[in-house]
């Protein structure tokens, strides 16, 4: 038998056609020996198509097969969408973790609140430091982004190396943390890069992403607008750049600063424990912040997407238990419009309104600066790095194509926008996928991991869209009806009076009736002869009466 070739792999399983979940792999070594590396491990979070469910991971069937050929788990940053099932799925993987302190110090939290970090081999990683394993020479490249220490990975492997960029910009006044390392990035072109595995978020985007430096100076000055009203500014917990703009943008207009959401305290906790927020001198409780008039206070919230249980949201609705805001006080909003969660966010924003608070968001002034590269910095990146292969990764379907068509036009030879699953072997004569693997996304559900295909959840959504009808009957030993048929019935519409409902209601117990009574004498004494023969007719009247599928439950109980 002939000895089998080492290849160099490239496998995405989150994040290649949407922008969230990022978990990719990268292999060496012969097919049934390699040795793998996995790169990030996100999460995304659910929608209406997901009633329930609030966090979704990447389905990781395939590092449980080859498990014990995994030898890390390495980190470029602190976002959730790389980082957030870190906790929830190394159980199954079960392998050393590699992270730079701002990162490891929420890693480290996460895990404790799983009752994992006793379990889990975290190592930290200085900001350019270096990792060896295996096959894999990895170093870390200092990049900028809207979170403390993003970092690019070169990985230097026997068939070449990998600019694997992870989530980045190009900011020459980042205001915290040191700006991007462009002569790594220069020296790495110069040494030859095999293949550049890249963000593409904002590839339809011209122009630059935007200096943190400016919007700094645009929110002094808004926020020096509005002296003698009250001020709360919602924005990403994770953009500590931009959590010490606001806190310095306030001290600037005298006046303290009240952190309001879990996430706005577990960050600047992060953010101190690196040497961060050096600067800020006016943090003051909640408790401080009712002693003191409104007006010498800027509350910073979290919540800007609109989640129901973040704390603007608990302010819109004037449930939180210290934050009132009303006529004539004004809401930041220092932060961008995730795609899906518009509805969410125009429904707190109105409510806002209609108490008479003023709205300003990014599209009335220059408040906000994505974390990600738009074309001129893409086009800059590879003229820098010059790979070989163009693979562009955390993206839309869209968003990848455009991206592959862009890096051709720069004159990269080879480009391919993957799918989740796709193994891609990388070599000088280009890349090729060699195998698909399983993938898919699992569901975070009660505290229980399961997958999207779980038989709950497809009753889930079914119960969203057609409504729930319950039937309990009795019958005796004899086979006669002594109780019921009781229907029952959710998520259908009815008038003022219930008077839609009660007429559906009393036709299903009709249909019901007369169901019980087609059954021969003996199949009236067995209780599943009775539930499938009720359960089959009201699904079928209810579709063809409503032209609903609904979730039809029914009871039979003997006594």
């Amino acid at each position: 038998m002939a000895k089998q070739k080492d290849e160099l792999v490239f496998l995405p399983l989150g994040g290649c056609g949407e922008i969230g979940m990022n978990l990719n792999l990268y292999g060496y070594g012969p097919k049934h020996a390699r040795k793998w590396i996995i790169v990030d491990i996100g999460v995304t979070f659910g929608g209406a198509d997901t009633p329930g469910i609030e966090i979704i991971m990447p389905d990781i069937e395939f590092i449980e097969e080859i498990r014990k050929d995994i030898l890390a788990i390495i980190l470029t940053h602190a976002h959730e969408d790389h980082m957030g099932a870190l906790a929830r799925l190394w159980p199954r993987i079960k392998c050393p973790v590699y992270a730079t302190p701002f990162t490891r110090y929420l890693v480290e939290d996460r895990l404790e609140e799983a009752e994992l970090r006793s379990s889990v081999t975290l190592h930290e990683v200085p900001l350019k430091g270096h990792i060896k394993l295996g096959p894999f020479d990895i170093e870390l490249i200092t990049l900028t982004h809207s979170i403390p220490e993003p970092n690019a990975l070169a990985i230097r492997t026997p068939e070449g190396i990998i600019l694997h960029t992870g989530d980045w910009k190009f900011d020459d006044n980042p205001q915290i943390g040191e700006g991007f390392d462009d002569k790594a990035l220069k020296s790495l072109g110069d040494e030859g890069i095999l293949a550049i595995v890249c963000d593409s978020t904002n590839v339809f985007s011209p122009g630059v992403a935007g200096s943190e430096a400016d919007v700094r100076e645009e929110l002094e000055r808004l926020i020096g607008e509005y002296d003698g009203y009250g001020i709360a500014v919602a924005s990403f917990a994770s953009n500590v750049a931009r959590l010490e703009t606001i806190m310095l943008a306030a001290q600037a207009n005298h006046r303290s600063v009240c952190l309001i959401g879990r996430s706005m305290h577990r960050m600047t906790g992060a953010a101190k424990s690196v040497g961060l927020l050096k600067d800020v001198r006016n943090i003051i409780d909640e408790e401080e912040a009712n002693q003191i008039a409104a007006d010498h206070v800027l509350y910073l919230c979290t919540g800007s997407q609109g989640e129901p249980r973040a704390a603007l949201s608990r302010i819109a609705r004037g449930e939180h238990r210290s934050v009132k805001l009303g006529k004539g006080d004004v809401i930041i909003f220092s932060s961008k419009i995730i795609p899906g969660n518009e509805k969410s966010i125009f429904a707190m924003q109105s409510s806002l309104a209609d108490q008479g608070v003023e709205i300003i968001t990014e599209k009335d002034r220059p408040i906000h600066v994505s974390g990600h590269p738009c074309r001129d910095e893409l086009k800059e990146m590879y003229e820098w790095a010059r790979p070989h292969i163009s693979i562009p990764v955390h993206g839309e379907r869209r968003h990848l194509m455009e991206h592959a068509k862009l890096a051709k036009s720069w004159g990269v030879k080879h480009q391919i926008a993957p799918h989740n699953g796709e193994m891609i072997r990388l070599s000088k004569q280009g890349a090729k996928i060699i195998d698909l693997v399983p993938n898919g996304r699992l569901h975070q559900d009660c505290g229980v991991i399961i997958s999207a295909d779980d038989l709950s959840l497809r009753e889930r959504r079914k119960m969203a869209y057609s409504g729930h009808i319950s039937i309990s009957v009795v019958v005796n030993s004899k086979g006669q009806l002594i109780g019921g048929p009781d229907p029952r019935a959710s998520g259908f519409p009815h008038g003022p009076n219930g008077e839609l409902l009660d007429y559906l209601l009393d036709r299903v117990e009709s249909e019901a009736e007369r169901a019980f009574k087609s059954l021969k004498p003996n199949a009236r004494k067995d209780e599943d002869e009775i539930e499938n023969i009720i359960r089959s007719k009201v699904r079928r009247f209810i579709r063809d009466h409503t032209d609903k599928r609904t979730i039809v439950e029914v009871t039979a109980i003997k006594v």
